[in-house]
Formats: C-alpha cells, structure tokens, sequence
C-alpha cells in the first residue's frame, strides 16, 4: 500500500520499552502482522535526543519520559500522549567503591541521573529531602548530593572506573542497574517500586499529524502494545529472550528485571491516569522547579486509543 505509513518510533534500549520491540517482533514474522501501518523502532542514546527528534520531527511517535514529553507540549511541540508503557522498573544503584550504607551516606557525592525532566529526579528528590539532604548541582548553594546526566547505557562504566568513590551511585531504568549487579561493581539500594508503588515513567506519545492523518495505524499499534504489555507480564521467561536482542542484554540480566520480584515493573497497566501524571507534575513544578509551568494535562492526553485497546 504507497498510503501505508511508517510510524517512526524513537526510544532507548531499556526494558520499560520492550513492550515495543515485542511489538516489532511480532510483526516482522507475521505473529500480529500490521496492516495499516509499518513499524520502524529508531534508538537513541540519550533522553535528550528523543526529545530533539520528536522537536524535528525525524520520528513521528517516542517511548519518552512523562515529565520531558510535557516539556515538550509545552513548547508547543504537537504531541499527544496515548499509553503508559509501563510501570515501575527502575532502580537505585550503588558503587561498590563509595561505601554506601545508608542515605547518609550519598553526603557529599555524586549521583547520576538519566535526565532533568525525568521522574527518576522527582524519586531521588524525594527520597533525599526526606532524609534531610538536599540534591542539587555544582551551582546550587548548600547542596549536599551533587547530581550529574548522562545517559542509561553510560551508567554502569561511570561508577565501575570510578576508582576514588567519587560517585556514589546511579538512579536509572533497567537493565543498566541490574548489568551493574552482575558485573560486581554496584549493589542495589532501592527498587522505584518502593519508593512510589506502581509509578508510571515513560510514556507514548505520537504527533497530532500521524494521529490526525493516520487513526487506522494509531489504533492498531496501540493494541499491538497493550497485547505485548500482556505477554511479558504473562511470560517472562518468553520475553527476557526476546527482549535480550532487542536491548542488547544478557539473557539472564533481563530475565532478572522481569522476575525479581515479579513486580520489579509491570507491563500490563497502561491506561494513561491523569492523577498520577498530576502528581508528578505538581511536585516536579511545585517543589522541585524543573518544570517551570503546568500544562492542562486532558489537552495532553487522548484516552481513545487505550480505550478502544482495552488497556487497564
């Protein structure tokens, strides 16, 4: 069909999107073929570089944090948010050779971040200002944990050849924490799970031009997604294979992230919640002033899409 379009969505490698390399997968060999549209999944090695090519429009669709694809609604970039694509499924790392024990601890060293505008900031925000510590950079006065940005995939090389301790430790999406467990130069601190139960990070967002122009393929990659959001919360095992390739993984890392605990993230709850969006939006606004205004999040978000999927 010369009128079928190509939906150019981009992405990192990291499990809270393997629901789209599920997807890819199972139609490139005619398991949930694709009949209004063709997929074509685009990585990026970094948040600020999905952000620029939704701002360009090299992609039409993304896998991007909430907070970032606000940022850009914002700015006027014509993006609609249609589905959560996961829940959950980050982790806070530790190095090694920082010595951290407690929260305490992070008292004068470095945390690596994946982004500004990323709800992994507003988790070790919080987390940090509950124990009286104060996050913030090299130009942020009285800051007692000094955050830095860099990209997921970069992650585990920072704290593996930090040999002084300097940094101690990393907040980011997995596979990256659990490639740093395995490797024995991090150790795990805390799940995101538990520090917001069944919180929601990446989102996907597609132009109002492909949303307009193309409803037909908007409607059936969406199915395609919640159905692969199903299938790894259902078969992990059959996924943690799948996903390997896709994210460039050891087999057994991934498998990892998708079973222990069975709750590390979740596939299957992709509904977009206005609240939960609310929340972040309020605190990452409110509190911590990345955000520097709001956005009316029900122009932001089209419902009909995970409606018409059946997405919980």
């Amino acid at each position: 069909m010369a009128d079928k379009p190509v939906i150019r969505v981009g992405h990192l490698k990291i499990t809270d999107h393997l629901i789209l390399g599920i997807s890819k997968m199972k139609a490139d060999q005619g398991i949930e073929p694709l009949n209004h549209c063709q997929l074509e999944a685009v990585p990026h090695l970094g948040w600020n570089q999905v952000a620029d090519s939704l701002a360009n429009g090299s992609i039409n669709a993304a896998f991007v944090l909430a907070p970032t694809a606000m940022d850009l609604f914002k700015a006027g970039v014509k993006i609609k948010l249609l589905l959560f694509t996961h829940k959950t499924g980050s982790v806070i790392i530790t190095n090694k050779k920082a010595g951290i024990k407690t929260i305490e601890d992070f008292r004068g060293k470095v945390v690596i971040i994946p982004y500004q505008l990323s709800v992994h900031h507003m988790l070790l925000h919080q987390m940090l200002k509950k124990a009286g510590l104060s996050p913030g950079t090299g130009a942020t006065p009285g800051a007692d944990v000094l955050l830095e940005v860099m990209a997921p995939s970069q992650m585990p090389e920072a704290i593996q050849y930090d040999d002084e301790g300097e940094v101690a430790g990393f907040i980011v999406a997995e596979p990256y924490g659990s490639q740093a467990v395995s490797e024995g130069y991090g150790e795990e601190f805390s799940l995101s799970k538990d520090l917001w139960p069944k919180h929601p990070c990446c989102v996907f967002v597609a132009t109002e031009e492909l949303i307009n122009n193309h409803p037909d393929a908007v409607h059936e990659l969406t199915r395609s997604l919640v159905n692969s959001g199903h299938s790894v919360d259902q078969n992990p095992e059959a996924a943690a294979k799948l996903g390997s390739i896709f994210l460039g993984q050891k087999p057994e890392v991934v498998k990892k992230v998708l079973t222990e605990p069975a709750d590390r993230i979740t596939t299957s709850e992709l509904f977009p919640v206005i609240d939960d969006l609310a929340r972040m939006q309020d605190y990452m606004c409110d509190q911590m002033e990345v955000l520097k205004t709001k956005i009316d999040l029900n122009q932001f978000v089209d419902t009909r899409f995970a409606k018409e999927a059946k997405a919980e």
